[in-house]
């Protein structure tokens, strides 16, 4: 079985590699594989092409593999803790408060007499705004999870913040005009595309501690899938482990709103996939290869997404759920039986 795992595990690194490369090969302008190369290592002697590779692909490419690895571990955990293959990344209500916070930047200037305008000309703001959104509401859950118990009540209470905060940005809406709307919705789509290499280290140093998080989980996640009250009396702090495990989730969720938008499907399919490929409920194996998987798909549906050789760039959204729904189903339908 470990033998089976590796071989599956090389398979999974060099075809992440490959969608790597295919990834940055890719775009509006056709460029030679040569050049893509060479424009990675600073090489080439093209100065616009070498522009294109480094300040533009690479680190777009980079976001999807952040996003893409970040989306599927946190559904990973969610689906472990609450128990519920329906559970995804955003259950807890973080995207909803992003998007509360964001809705409250564009669409508060109809409401509030142009509070909000002068916010709309930095990009920080929005990324600001969904960071302290998706903030607010941890705080909340966090109150809450530490007064309840019950597991599955926090699930409930992440969905009902999810619908204030759905009634909040429909408010706005109704008071907004049709440009703020556009802005809006442009946002919602998703984009892997408007970071630069600063944004992106600071989007990797605050994922890479919710992936540590994730990582120090393991051993409480392998014992969650027994049930709390057989974790108790393993001697698991449930209460503490609950409270890392939502801590790393929002880490995770929260920041990749905060820089991508609300990307749909990735964090609910990738550890279904997953647990079909690898057959396996072990974290230990689960969360590399989630991490591994995740990345893959996004560069993918990057890669169809930007349209090779054309001008127009598809809503990421829609590209991870019409490539992602239809392999979801059919792996079911071909394997009924789910490892939790």
């Amino acid at each position: 079985m470990k033998t089976k795992h590796t071989y599956s595990f090389f398979i999974l690194a060099i075809l992440l590699l490959l969608c790597f490369v295919v990834n940055i090969s890719l775009g509006s302008v056709s460029i030679p594989f040569s050049e893509v190369i060479a424009s990675i290592f600073g090489n080439s002697n093209n100065e616009s092409w070498q522009y294109i590779i480094q300040d533009y692909r690479l680190p777009k490419a980079f976001t999807a593999i952040l996003v893409g690895s970040g989306l599927g571990i946190s559904g990973l955990l969610m689906q472990t803790l609450f128990r519920n293959p329906l559970a995804g990344p955003f259950v807890l209500g973080i995207s909803s408060g992003a998007s509360l916070g964001v809705a409250l930047v564009i669409l508060g200037s109809g409401l509030f007499g142009g509070i909000f305008a002068s916010l709309l000309i930095s990009k920080w703001s929005i990324v600001i705004a969904a960071s302290l959104g998706s903030f607010l509401v941890l705080l909340a859950v966090l109150l809450v999870s530490s007064k309840v118990r019950d597991t599955m009540a926090i699930l409930i209470i992440g969905l009902m913040f999810g619908s204030i905060t759905a009634a909040i940005v429909s408010v706005l809406s109704y008071f907004s005009s049709a440009e703020q709307l556009q802005q809006y919705i442009f946002w919602g789509f998703g984009s892997l595309g408007n970071l630069s290499w600063n944004e992106l280290f600071i989007f990797f140093g605050i994922y890479l501690l919710g992936i540590l998080l994730a990582i120090f989980s393991i051993k409480a996640l392998n014992t969650f899938l027994l049930g709390e009250n057989y974790a108790k009396s393993l001697g698991l702090d449930v209460k503490t482990s609950r409270f890392i495990i939502i801590i790393s989730t929002s880490l995770l969720a929260g920041t990749i709103t905060a820089f991508a938008g609300p990307i749909a499907f990735i964090g609910l399919a990738i550890p279904h996939m997953t647990r079909q490929i690898f057959n396996t409920s072990n974290h230990k194996i689960l969360l590399p290869a989630v991490f591994l998987f995740g990345a893959i798909v996004m560069l993918i549906c990057d890669s169809i997404a930007q349209l090779p050789s054309s001008d127009y760039t598809l809503p990421i959204n829609a590209i991870t759920s019409l490539i992602g729904a239809p392999v979801v189903v059919w792996l079911l339908v071909r394997q009924r039986k789910m490892v939790f």
